[in-house]
């Protein structure tokens, strides 16, 4: 309330200001980098030969911990981090790719669950938002929004990145606030996204500085690296071919030597066996271990790259006089990925519509991983070896999925020099800890709303000489996967998809003596185990994790279904934006028809409507004079030219495509009438794109055989698609390609 007295004039009255948010003084600035789907021991401090130096430094001026643990999945962790609550309890237990219509799983942080930069924005900090966000639900991420979920809606002042799960690295589907944007550039002229992100990093800091450099900031840098698609310069990518030649088997054993020797691991820690289903290193073809070789360079190069782009950002702070006082925490959101299957993919998308990418085809494309035109990811035997010496990956609640990298530099405040932390750490845990560490009191209501308490315990105490142990047990839940710490102990089940829950098989491993989990002890110590499966379930009831459903490809097809409803029809008017893929017209496995309303002249070209990338998609193009529709299904291209060229004048340009025996029928039409057709066995059965749907242009990697942006030169009016209800999907398949995506 203004305090001001209004007089009939300014001579007697007396003016009034509101006072602004003051921080205390000497707050240090918060720079948080989040990594995706990196394993344990992929940084070089941990025991990588991925050349990381930028993060060791920082370890090397600060602190790594040895038991930080994350929740299996990207969306989850992240809620976590930013919430300092469990994931459930924020109703994010599973992925914003779904809402089950459970409290524990909207796909979207509750309001009552305050973010780290909606509890420090009171205490006078700016908050900068860049990278990948995943927490709002994806339906939520068209036009119009609600943006309530989005970073400006959660307490960020600034947003550059993208809201889904992935994106190309060379065409990103970016966001600017609140705003799709277009890449500044694109690959042919040397676009990557880490360093796009960087440089928008380094940028927010600078105009702070230039606008408020005694104000302190919080900038969360999240980068796409390294999940799929694995996309670095190529370079490096051969640079490190030679270096994994020898194969998983040799450098699983390197990796472990190394963490003994750095303290990382205790010298008694076991080598697990290999995970189900991977092979021996020299069980495998020369071609094959070729071929995975080179597909663990491109995630290494991509690594690689993000660090020499830290080092870019961490060269910025030191040059403006900022490292001394920046508190610096860099991690990873869980273990390293298994959605690369057995053999790894060169272009995921194909697998995932039913077109196979066999060896001998991965092969004769080796020389493109890691290029605009891939969609790849690293095979299981890989994913294994980022995660050692720990079991399983990433969705899974044993080490390999849940146990992660984590290193913390602050000069001015954290005295130790290149330290060890070994205590249990979580993800939900870090919240609590920078608020103590900067004396910022979680506020009881944000915006009115009235706040759930913090879950996370903060170990603020481990910053200086001490590492006291977690007093409150830990549970973790994902895809119906199980686990709890408690003092040392774990209890943990693997749960097979549409199994009885009763029917898994809980082990119990004592970490505090078994870092790998190599021991199992439930048939020495039954008692103990059964009193932390009866621990699970209460944590469970408490944190909103149940009912437990591992339902998980009906729930994304479900939601699909949900949120699209009865509408089969679209209209898109000239001069509109671009669509995500989750808001995007579903022609997935069905009849649909597509018309543009346009103008031409017999000179003009350019796309009419596109969906979709190089990997994947579709496109509706006018060039040569004629008409074309391009159906291209994990790079291979059903191709329909129209029979006629287009005249001159106001013409309705359409396509039908229906289902007959043994794939689709096209059907290119003019004003209504069949101007050309043909029979592909291609279709889109489980996903169509990664990338959204444009309008009058292909705004980023080109679905078709032309160059982006392939702007329509004619006057586009409107384009309307209409979607038969014969839409049968696999609910399956569905999910496969879903969780490619996580």
């Amino acid at each position: 309330m203004s305090t001001a007295r209004i007089g009939r004039t300014v001579a007697d009255s007396t003016p009034s200001w509101p006072q602004a948010h003051a921080s205390a003084e000497g707050a240090p600035n918060v720079l948080v980098v989040l990594f995706d789907d990196v394993g344990f021991s992929d940084f070089g401090c941990y025991g990588s030969p991925i050349e990381t130096p930028a993060i060791d430094a920082i370890a090397a001026r600060g602190l790594r911990y040895t038991g930080f643990h994350t929740t299996a999945m990207c969306s989850t962790t992240r809620a976590a981090l930013l919430t300092g609550r469990n994931h459930h309890s924020v109703g994010v237990g599973c992925l914003a790719n779904f809402d089950s219509g459970f409290p524990g799983y909207r796909g979207k942080i509750a309001p009552e669950a305050g973010t780290l930069a909606e509890m420090l924005r009171p205490a006078g900090y700016r908050n900068y938002m860049v990278g990948k966000w995943h927490v709002t639900a994806l339906t939520e991420t068209g036009p119009t929004g609600p943006f309530d979920g989005w970073p400006l809606g959660r307490g960020f002042d600034r947003f550059y990145g993208f809201m889904d799960a992935e994106t190309d690295q060379y065409a990103p589907e970016l966001v600017r606030d609140n705003t799709p944007i277009d890449a500044a550039r694109g690959f042919a002229e040397g676009y990557h996204l880490t360093e796009d992100l960087t440089d928008q990093a380094i940028r927010f800091i600078a105009d702070h500085v230039a606008d408020a450099p005694d104000i302190p900031w919080l900038t969360w840098l999240a980068f796409g690296a390294c999940h799929a698609p694995h996309q670095a310069p190529r370079d490096l990518i051969l640079k490190y071919h030679e270096v994994f030649a020898e194969g998983w088997d040799v450098e699983r054993e390197r990796r472990l030597a190394r963490q003994k020797a750095m303290g990382v691991v205790p010298p008694n820690t076991r080598m697990p066996p290999l995970n189900d289903m991977v092979r021996p290193w020299a069980e495998h073809s020369a071609d094959e271990q070729r071929l995975f070789a080179r597909l663990q360079g491109a995630f290494a190069a991509m690594l690689d790259h993000a660090d020499r782009n830290l080092a870019r950002l961490t060269a910025f702070l030191d040059s403006a006089g900022l490292s001394d006082n920046t508190l610096i925490l860099v991690l990873s959101d869980n273990g390293a990925s298994q959605e690369g299957g057995p053999f790894g993919m060169v272009n995921s998308m194909g697998p995932y519509n039913g077109k196979a990418e066999p060896i001998a085809e991965k092969v004769a494309r080796i020389d493109d991983i890691g290029g605009p035109d891939t969609h790849s990811n690293f095979p299981w035997g890989w994913a294994m070896a980022s995660n050692t010496p720990l079991k399983r990956y990433k969705q899974n609640t044993h080490g390999g999925g849940i146990r992660d990298p984590f290193v913390l530099s602050w000069p001015k405040g954290v005295a130790a020099r290149g330290e060890l932390r070994h205590q249990f750490r979580h993800a939900c845990d870090v919240t609590p800890t920078l608020l103590e560490v900067l004396g910022v009191a979680p506020p009881q209501t944000i915006a009115g709303i009235s706040q759930q308490a913090l879950e996370g315990e903060s170990f603020a105490a481990s910053l200086s000489d001490a590492d006291p142990p977690r007093r409150a047990p830990q549970y973790f839940e994902m895809f119906g996967h199980r686990g709890l710490w408690k003092d040392g102990w774990k209890a943990v089940a693997y749960h097979p998809p549409g199994t009885a829950y009763e029917s898994d098989s809980w082990e119990l491993y004592h970490l505090d003596q078994d870092f790998s989990e190599t021991e199992d002890l439930a048939r020495v110590h039954p008692e103990r185990l059964a009193g932390l499966i009866a621990e699970w379930w209460t944590q469970a009831e408490r944190h909103k994790v149940l009912p437990l459903d591992d339902r998980f490809v009906q729930r994304i097809a479900e939601n699909a279904a949900r949120y699209h409803g009865e509408r089969r029809s679209f209209v898109f008017h000239a001069g509109m934006g671009h669509l995500p893929t989750d808001v995007a017209p579903d022609v997935r496995s069905r009849a649909f028809l597509i018309e543009a309303h346009a103008r031409l002249s017999e000179a003009d070209e350019g796309v009419l409507i596109a969906h979709g990338d190089a990997t994947c998609g579709y496109s509706l193009f006018v060039r040569d004079g004629r008409l074309v529709y391009d159906m291209n299904v994990g790079g291979l291209h059903a191709t329909t030219v129209s029979t006629q060229t287009l005249a001159a004048g106001h013409r309705r340009l359409g396509v039908a495509v229906r289902s007959e025996p043994g794939g689709r029928h096209i059907t290119l039409l003019i004003d209504g009438e069949a101007a050309g057709s043909g029979h592909t066995d291609l279709g889109f059965h489980n996903f169509i794109s990664w990338s959204g749907l444009d309008i009058g242009r292909d705004r980023g990697s080109p679905v078709g055989d032309y160059e982006a942006p392939f702007a329509f030169t004619g006057l586009l009016k409107k384009v309307t698609v209409t979607m038969d209800p014969d839409q049968t999907l696999d609910p399956e398949g569905i999910g496969a390609a879903e969780m490619a995506r996580q």
